[in-house]
């Protein structure tokens, strides 16, 4: 071999052929093929899940939003009553004027995005603490009571807005409740039940379908539907069964213990008001019933 093709081998071991990668180039390629492949790989897993489950993110992240939420609420369950409360309370005698009381003076103090109760599903196995405020930072907390409507024990309306599909999705099955299911609100001063009386879904802009109050203890729970998708919203109607004193309610002055309240069985509709409201509650999907108010 002569001198010149000596000469022309080393070189060209050397010099990369037009048309050829780098040996570095070539790993820094497939580098980023195979991040491109996971984070592909990743999307599609937080989409299965999220079809079928919940998304994963942002339930993690109300996970540990909620460690603190706990925390705080059991600190107002365990407040004892001020010195005004004390003597507002030594003046009423029977259990639903103390809790009513109560429950105008946790709505005066709580403050918007706070914990101010529980709410506990059984049909659905759901339990979460309620947040003061319906703003999108409450939601991410949890199920929020829209500041509109009014605590469990004052006689109206109470709402609840909850996610479907994010932030642990505390109310994705609310549309499978029906007639008869229970829905507790466990609040400081008392435990409520309200017996499911029929869905509704609206537009998004017909808040009051929600919010407007009656002159009987009902509660609605608010939510996106269909799943995926802020189209309307679905409403969940539930009219109050029974309710249980608890903290500064349970002792009656004299040292009684408050006993559980009933409903009176005059308190059920009259047929003028099953008329008037079946004029109000007409369904945007024939696929849910008009609640039995």
């Amino acid at each position: 071999m002569s001198d010149l093709e000596l000469t022309a081998t080393a070189l060209g071991g050397g010099i990369p052929v037009r048309g050829q990668r780098s040996p570095r180039s070539a790993r820094a390629l497939r580098a980023v093929a195979l991040a491109l492949i996971a984070f592909g790989g990743l999307a599609l897993l937080d989409a299965g899940v999220t079809m079928v489950w919940q998304e994963p993110v942002t339930a993690l992240y109300a996970l540990i939003q909620r460690q603190g939420l706990s925390g705080a609420l059991s600190r107002v369950e365990r407040a004892a009553p001020t010195a005004t409360e004390r003597r507002a309370l030594a003046s009423l005698a029977d259990e639903r004027s103390r809790i009513a009381y109560l429950a105008r003076e946790a709505r005066r103090h709580a403050g918007n995005g706070s914990p101010i109760g529980r709410i506990l599903i059984p049909q659905l196995g759901a339990s979460y603490i309620v947040i003061d405020g319906t703003d999108t930072g409450d939601l991410i907390k949890g199920p929020g009571l829209y500041r509109e409507t009014r605590f469990p024990g004052i006689v109206g309306t109470t709402a609840i807005a909850g996610h479907r599909t994010t932030y642990l999705a505390p109310f994705r099955d609310i549309n499978s409740l029906r007639p008869g299911n229970h829905i507790l609100l466990n609040m400081p001063y008392a435990h409520f039940t309200y017996t499911v009386t029929g869905q509704r879904v609206v537009s998004p802009s017909d808040l009051s379908a929600a919010t407007s109050q009656v002159d009987y203890s009902r509660l609605v729970l608010s939510a996106c539907t269909p799943l995926f998708s802020a189209e309307k919203r679905l409403l969940v109607y539930a009219r109050l069964s029974r309710t249980v004193p608890e903290g500064a309610a349970r002792l009656l002055p004299g040292g009684a213990l408050a006993r559980p309240i009933e409903p009176q069985p005059s308190s059920a509709p009259t047929w003028r008001e099953r008329a008037r409201l079946k004029k109000v509650l007409v369904s945007l999907d024939p696929h849910h019933f008009a609640p039995l108010v």
